[in-house]
């Protein structure tokens, strides 16, 4: 029988954190076999974890889930696979029908990264997906999680997957964190690896598994503000709950992003514009933003970031998506790559 904890263990796993020993260190793998466990029976039917998706769904799917909630990349999801349902069909696609399709979720250019994706699979993939994280991450804007987790997820590679959840779950249950912080340090990393089941046990199974396991109870029982430990498969073994469930420190905390007043929420004014396919003139367009607070010089800025970002596009003092009718070309500086989208 595996111990549930080891009490004042020697194991890096107590120091990972930079915090002093707890007197409590879990069993990794009887907290891998209690998580799986929970998963299979508790795990939201979500239609990119069906085994008939495709690599490419998984693939729409972890750009879609990046910076957007579950409830409502769904819809945009089914609707995006139903259009293209291959690379070669985005590949091919006008940039303002994707932008366009993309509605509300927010962070335009992962669209644009994904599409750019999409059309360097055809030329260098005969428009597949790539099976492996190298691969994947020499694709434009396809970043270290992006590649991990699609070559976790659709391709069963024993790759280490870590976002926001993963990390907070590590954080409580491993190092007796309450939150993990804003930034993933080298320590936290070297805890994803060291929390990783071996790959030669069942040739990567296990450690897919726990990927998708350990994300799932971060998003739904080990959440950031209401954890809901009386119903978590692994109470008894977490850390953070030996030590007292203490509060979050100050490094540990995240502020929200803010929304009214910002640039982003000025660019996706102007976006919701040009997403009607109208060709709109530049003045017209920024005076008749819905924003009274917005300045004449805020919405001129805005407008022309979108510009550079290859999300608009500007002919003769007319603005349009790029690749409308009429259109002129996106400035060549267009979207950044190389990494997780953000506006």
């Amino acid at each position: 029988m595996t111990p549930a904890s080891t009490p004042h263990a020697s194991t890096p796993l107590a120091a990972q954190g930079g915090r002093p020993d707890l007197g409590f260190t879990p069993e990794p793998t009887l907290v891998h076999d209690r998580v799986i466990e929970w998963f299979e029976a508790s795990a939201r039917p979500l239609p990119w974890r069906d085994p008939d998706c495709t690599p490419w769904g998984v693939m729409v799917s972890e750009i879609m889930l990046q910076q957007t909630p579950v409830v409502r990349v769904l819809p945009r999801w089914e609707l995006w696979m139903q259009r293209w349902p291959r690379p070669v069909d985005l590949a091919q696609a006008p940039t303002a029908e994707v932008l366009t399709a993309w509605d509300r979720l927010g962070y335009p250019r992962r669209a644009l990264r994904l599409q750019a994706a999409a059309q360097a699979m055809v030329e260098h993939h005969d428009g597949e997906v790539p099976s492996t994280a190298a691969e994947l991450r020499a694709l434009p804007g396809v970043g270290e999680y992006t590649a991990a987790a699609v070559a976790c997820f659709a391709f069963f590679q024993p790759e280490v997957v870590v976002d926001t959840n993963i990390r907070r779950v590590h954080a409580r249950a491993f190092t007796g964190d309450a939150l993990p912080g804003k930034t993933y340090t080298s320590a936290q990393r070297r805890l994803a690896h060291e929390l990783m089941p071996s790959p030669e046990i069942d040739d990567g199974a296990t450690a897919c598994a726990w990927n998708a396991s350990a994300m799932e109870l971060g998003a739904l029982i080990c959440t950031a503000r209401s954890p809901q430990c009386q119903i978590c498969p692994v109470a008894d073994l977490c850390a953070w709950r030996a030590a007292g469930s203490p509060p979050p420190t100050e490094e540990q905390q995240t502020r929200g992003q803010a929304w009214a007043g910002t640039d982003r929420q000025v660019r996706g004014a102007i976006m919701a514009v040009l997403r009607t396919g109208e060709t709109v003139g530049r003045c017209e367009l920024l005076d008749g933003l819905p924003l009274p607070k917005a300045s004449a010089e805020q919405r001129s800025r805005c407008l022309d970031s979108l510009l550079r970002d290859g999300l608009a596009a500007e002919h003769g003092g007319q603005v349009s998506l790029p690749g409308s009718q009429g259109s002129a070309t996106p400035n060549p500086g267009g979207p950044a790559t190389g990494g997780p989208a953000t506006e």
